[in-house]
Formats: structure tokens, sequence, C-alpha cells
């Protein structure tokens, strides 16, 4: 996908894309994992993880030779490694020449051309997927809680752990996309959200409820033109006696959202 290694909106942070480009660049030009990760300003560990977070991504070996260590030991990419920067260069260069040319079209709509490309082309297992901008951001030495606002009304927290707020480049005033499973959503009845220990309780009124012999798929109106899906048995949906209109709470634990960015 093209928004794991791309981030073409001008005066953000550095994306992990270009973070991983040079890396690769760096040890296409050192031949060291020690010598690239120095060159790219990470840690050996982390640029471990991010040669093996795009092999996985890819699918392929992007490194011909893994011997060695801190010590030394050389290393060089293997012909698909090569490829991958050369593809992501001239990718990045069409992309900001197509959406230059589009941006036209979408004046005072409050839409860029990255947003129109990622909401059209992004994939996610994940049945809820909701646009936001980062507000806040708490964080201790092991973990943080980002607070990202969907609707004027409707704020949705997260919790990540401080490694993915870094390579992830979170900030207040960034816009973030939240992910979470239907199914780990549960349901209140009632306008008053219930006192419980899960960090998010969102209100809102039930839209639709599809309903089979096992499970009930209920879509919750929660505001701006936002939906928030809800996987539950039949029977619970029964108990509750949803029916559109009918307001309830939708609860779910920060530790199940994820974020994804541009």
């Amino acid at each position: 996908m093209i928004e794991a290694l791309v981030s073409l909106k001008s005066g953000d942070a550095p994306a992990i894309g270009r973070e991983r480009i040079r890396l690769l660049e760096a040890v296409a030009r050192e031949h060291s994992i020690t010598a690239a990760a120095k060159a790219a300003g990470l840690t050996y560990k982390a640029a471990w993880d991010a040669l093996d977070g795009m092999a996985n991504l890819f699918g392929q070996a992007l490194l011909e030779t893994r011997t060695g260590g801190r010590a030394g030991g050389g290393a060089r990419l293997t012909p698909m490694g090569l490829r991958v920067i050369q593809a992501f260069h001239r990718l990045e260069a069409e992309m900001v020449r197509v959406m230059r040319a589009v941006e036209p079209d979408l004046a005072g709509t409050g839409i860029s051309a990255f947003n129109l490309v990622s909401g059209l082309l992004m994939k996610t297992s994940a049945r809820n997927a909701l646009r936001g901008m980062i507000t806040n951001i708490v964080s201790d030495a092991l973990a943080a809680e980002v607070a990202v606002s969907v609707s004027n009304d409707t704020t949705i927290y997260a919790l990540v752990t401080n490694e993915s707020l870094r390579e992830l480049g979170l900030c207040t005033g960034r816009e973030a996309i939240v992910l979470i499973k239907a199914p780990f959503v549960v349901i209140a009845a009632g306008e008053d959200p219930p006192k419980v220990s899960v960090r998010n309780c969102i209100r809102g009124t039930v839209r639709r409820c599809e309903t089979s012999a096992v499970s009930a798929e209920v879509v919750l109106d929660i505001g701006d033109s936002k939906t928030l899906a809800a996987t539950i048995t039949a029977q619970s949906a029964k108990d509750l006696s949803l029916e559109p209109g009918k307001p309830v709470c939708a609860l779910f634990d920060a530790a199940h959202v994820i974020i994804a960015i541009d």
C-alpha cells in the first residue's frame, strides 16, 4: 500500500517511509548495518526492526547477507532492495505531480489530495476507520495516551507505545486515522454512559441493526456524518431492544484502538 511508504503532505514530520528508504540507501552506501543505522540517525535495533519490517511488508529479502553484528560484518542490498529505492523515488515524484494537478478541484472542500487517495485506497480488516485530529498526548516512561477528535462532540483515545509515538511522528495538530475492530465495541443502552473502566465511551443513536441467527451488527450515528459499528450477539441486540433512533453508548478500551497516519 502506498501509505505504508510515502507521505507527501508538505510541512509534515519526516514520514516513516522516507526514514526507511534513507536506511536502505545508507546500507547500499555503507555496506554495514551499524554504519547505516548511524547515518540514518537510528539505533542498531531500530535499524534491524525497520529492515525486518520492510521484508515482511514486501514478502522478499532486501538484504543479501545478514552476517556479523555490532562489531562489524558486511551487508548489502539484494537487487529487490535496490529496485525498491528506485521505485519509491519514482512513485514519490509521480504522486507529487498528480496531487498538485488535482488540488484545484478540491479547493475549498477541506479535503486534501492525499486525503482523497488514502480514503479511497486504504484497506483494513478493522470495521471502523475514522479520520480525526490529534488534540492531546499524555505520556509516561512506557506508553502514551493519544486523544483524536473525530467530530465536534467525539474524541477517541488510543494507548500506544512511546516507540510508536516516535516512529509515526504523532503530535498535537496532526491528522490521524483511528481503527477499531467491531467486536471490540460493547453497546450499552441509554444516553448516560455507565461507570466503567474503559477509556472510550461514545454517545450515539442506533442508525441500523442487522441481525442474523447468532450475531448482530449495530451501526451508530455519532454525529458529524460519522458512524461507529459494533458486532454483538443477536441475543444481546434483542435484550437491549436495539432499533433505529435508540440512544446508546459504545464502549471500548484505548488499548484496542490502532492509530494510522497518511
